[in-house]
C-alpha cells in the first residue's frame, strides 16, 4: 500500500516535471534572443558553427523544481535543497549573462555548498568498504566537523562542475544526468521504505524529468543550451539529492553508489586536471580534450558521441544498482568494461611512448597525425600502384617487341 503510493508520486513528478520542462522551454528560447543570451562560436572548443540561445536551463529548473514540491511536503531537507538549487542556477544565469571569472564562480559555490552544510546538508560519516567486506559488518567512520565540512563542499563544489564540464555536446549533460537521476533514483526505491529514501528517490525522479521534458529542444542538433544555469543547476541537485539520502547505509559498501553513479563525470574531471597539470596549466583553464572531444576527434559525430557516453554512465548505473544489492563480482566485470571503453576513448589510435604523453595529448593533434599517417599510407599506395602499372607496361613492351620480332622473322622465312 505504501509503495503504491510512492508510485503514484513518482508518476505525478514524471508528468509534471517533463510536460513543465517541455511547455517552458520554448519561452526560455524567445527570452533568449530577447535579452541576446546566446552562445556564439567564437572559439575553437564550439562544436556548434551557428548562434544558438543558452537559456534553455530554465525550462529544466522550472520543470523539476514544480515536480519537486510534491517531495518537498514530505522531507524538510529536499526543500533546504531547492533553496539551494534556486541559488546555484541564478549564479548561472549570472555567469550566462556576464561571463563571470572562474575564481568568481567557484567561490559562489563554496558559498552555497557551505550554506547547505551550515543547514544540515551533510556528509556525516563513510563506510570502510574494505573492512566492512572483510568483516561482513557495518564498518562506519565518523567524520568530524572539519572533515565533515571539507568533504561535503569538495563534494557539492566538484560534482557541479562535473557535470558543467561534460555540457560539451548536444543532448550530453540533460542526457546523462537523467540516467544518474534515474539510476539513484532506482537504488533508492530498493531500500525506499526500510531506509526512508522515498521522498529522495521522488526528488530524483523529479530532476530527471525535467532533463526528459528539455531533452527533445537540446539533442543533435540542439535547438537551445542550457547554458551554466541549466548545467550547474543539474550538477549541484544530484550531488546534494546523494548527500540527503541515507545511501550510504543501503550496503555495506553503499558509501561508493553515488561515486559509481557519477563515476563518467568524475573521471572526466579528474582526467582533466591532471592533464592540465601536467602540461603546467592551470587546472581551471579550458580545453578540447574531455572524452566528448576525444570521440569527436574520432570520427564519431555528436549524435553517436552522445549515445557512446550515454552506453557507459548506464553501465555505471547499474554497477551501482548491482552493489547495492550485495551483487559484488557481477558489478566488478560491468565496472571492467565500462573501464575499457573509457581507455578504448582515451588512448589514441596510435599512443605516444610514456604515460604523460598519452595524458597530455590533444585529440585534435592525434586526429591530425593519424590523417596524416592515413594521408602517406595513401600516397604510398598510389606510388606502388603506379610502379605496378609500370612494371607491367614494360613487361607488355617487352612482348609487344617480341611478337614483333618473331613475326618479322616468319615473313622472312615466308619470303625466302
Amino acid at each position: 500500500m505504501v509503495l503504491t503510493f510512492y508510485l503514484r508520486k513518482i508518476l505525478e513528478v514524471m508528468v509534471i516535471g517533463i510536460a513543465v520542462a517541455a511547455l517552458t522551454t520554448p519561452l526560455s528560447i524567445r527570452l533568449a534572443y530577447k535579452f541576446d543570451i546566446i552562445d556564439r562560436p567564437r572559439d575553437g572548443r564550439r562544436m556548434h558553427n551557428r548562434p544558438i540561445p543558452r537559456f534553455g536551463g530554465l525550462g529544466i529548473f522550472l520543470g523539476s523544481m514544480t515536480a519537486m514540491l510534491i517531495p518537498a511536503s514530505m522531507n524538510n531537507n529536499i526543500r533546504v535543497a531547492m533553496l539551494g538549487g534556486l541559488l546555484m542556477y541564478l549564479l548561472g544565469v549570472l555567469d550566462d549573462l556576464k561571463d563571470l571569472k572562474p575564481i568568481v564562480k567557484f567561490a559562489g559555490q563554496v558559498v552555497i555548498a557551505s550554506g547547505m552544510y551550515a543547514m544540515g546538508i551533510r556528509i556525516r560519516f563513510i563506510n570502510h568498504s574494505l573492512l566492512a567486506v572483510s568483516h561482513g559488518s557495518q564498518a562506519v567512520i565518523m567524520l568530524g566537523a572539519g572533515l565533515g565540512f571539507f568533504i561535503t563542499v569538495i563534494w557539492i563544489v566538484g560534482i557541479t562542475n562535473a557535470v558543467n564540464l561534460m555540457d560539451g555536446l548536444d543532448g550530453l549533460a540533460a542526457g546523462t544526468v537523467a540516467i544518474m537521476s534515474l539510476s539513484l533514483a532506482y537504488v533508492a526505491y530498493i531500500h525506499g521504505i526500510r531506509l526512508g529514501m522515498m521522498p529522495v528517490c521522488v526528488a530524483l525522479c523529479a530532476v530527471a524529468a525535467g532533463c526528459l521534458g528539455f531533452l527533445p529542444y537540446n539533442f543533435s542538433p540542439a535547438k537551445t543550451f542550457m547554458g551554466d544555469g541549466g548545467a550547474l543547476y543539474l550538477g549541484y541537485m544530484i550531488a546534494v539529492l546523494s548527500v540527503i539520502s541515507p545511501l550510504k547505509r543501503a550496503t555495506t559498501v553503499g558509501a561508493l553508489i553515488p561515486m559509481l553513479v557519477l563515476a563518467v563525470p568524475i573521471f572526466d574531471t579528474a582526467f582533466a586536471m591532471l592533464r592540465r597539470f601536467m602540461k603546467n596549466e592551470s587546472i581551471m583553464k579550458a580545453d578540447k580534450a574531455h572524452l566528448h572531444h576525444h570521440l569527436m576527434a574520432a570520427g564519431f559525430g555528436q549524435r553517436r558521441s552522445v549515445l557512446i557516453i550515454y552506453g557507459i554512465v548506464g553501465i555505471m548505473g547499474i554497477v551501482a544498482v548491482l552493489i547495492s544489492r550485495d551483487l559484488y563480482k557481477d558489478a566488478f566485470f560491468l565496472a571492467m568494461i565500462a573501464l575499457l571503453y573509457l581507455g578504448i576513448i582515451i588512448v589514441p589510435k596510435q599512443p605516444k611512448k610514456g604515460i604523460k604523453s598519452i595524458i597530455t595529448a590533444d585529440p585534435e593533434t592525434v586526429q591530425k597525425e593519424a590523417f596524416v599517417m592515413l594521408l602517406n599510407e595513401e600516397r604510398e599506395r598510389r606510388k606502388q600502384e603506379q610502379k605496378q602499372k609500370k612494371e607491367q607496361k614494360d613487361t607488355e613492351t617487352e612482348e609487344d617487341r617480341a611478337d614483333v620480332n618473331l613475326q618479322a622473322g616468319l615473313e622472312e622465312e615466308t619470303e625466302g
